[in-house]
C-alpha cells in the first residue's frame, strides 16, 4: 500500500495499490486477483475498464442503484479490520511526520491483530 494524505480520493489510489500485491512464493509468474470488491466510489467506466485488461473481474455497486446489492458481507471484513487498527491510538490519528515511522507501528499493530487470533484458535 501507499502512504497517501487524508483528503485524497480512494479510487486514484485504486491501481497503485493492486501493483504493489506482492507475489506469492512458490508461483510462476505475478498473480493477480480473479476479481475486485468495490463500493460505489469506485463506479467510474474508466476503473472498471483498466481493471478488464488487467484479467481482474470488476465486482462494483453502482451509483443510484438500490442497496442491499450483497457486497456487504465483503465489505464487513475490510470495515471490521480498520475498526481493529483505530484500536491502537497511535493508528487513529496519524502523529508522526515521517511515513516510515507510521508504516512500522502499522505493522506492529498487524503483528498484534494476527497474534490474538492465533490465540484464539489455539
Amino acid at each position: 500500500m501507499s502512504l497517501t494524505g487524508g483528503n485524497r480520493n480512494d479510487v486514484t489510489q485504486l491501481l497503485p495499490s493492486l501493483d504493489k500485491v506482492p507475489a506469492v512464493a512458490g508461483l510462476v509468474g505475478r498473480p493477480t486477483p480473479d476479481m475486485l470488491f468495490a463500493d460505489r466510489g469506485y463506479d467510474h467506466d474508466k476503473y472498471r475498464r483498466l481493471l478488464w485488461q488487467r484479467g481482474i473481474r470488476p465486482v462494483i455497486a453502482e451509483r443510484g442503484g438500490q442497496h442491499g446489492t450483497g457486497l456487504g458481507t465483503f465489505r464487513w471484513v475490510v470495515e471490521r479490520t480498520i475498526s481493529w487498527l483505530h484500536g491502537f491510538r497511535r493508528l487513529r490519528i496519524r502523529w508522526e511526520r515521517r511515513d516510515d515511522i507510521h508504516e512500522a507501528f502499522l505493522g506492529l499493530a498487524t503483528c498484534l491483530i494476527t497474534h490474538r487470533h492465533v490465540q484464539h484458535l489455539c
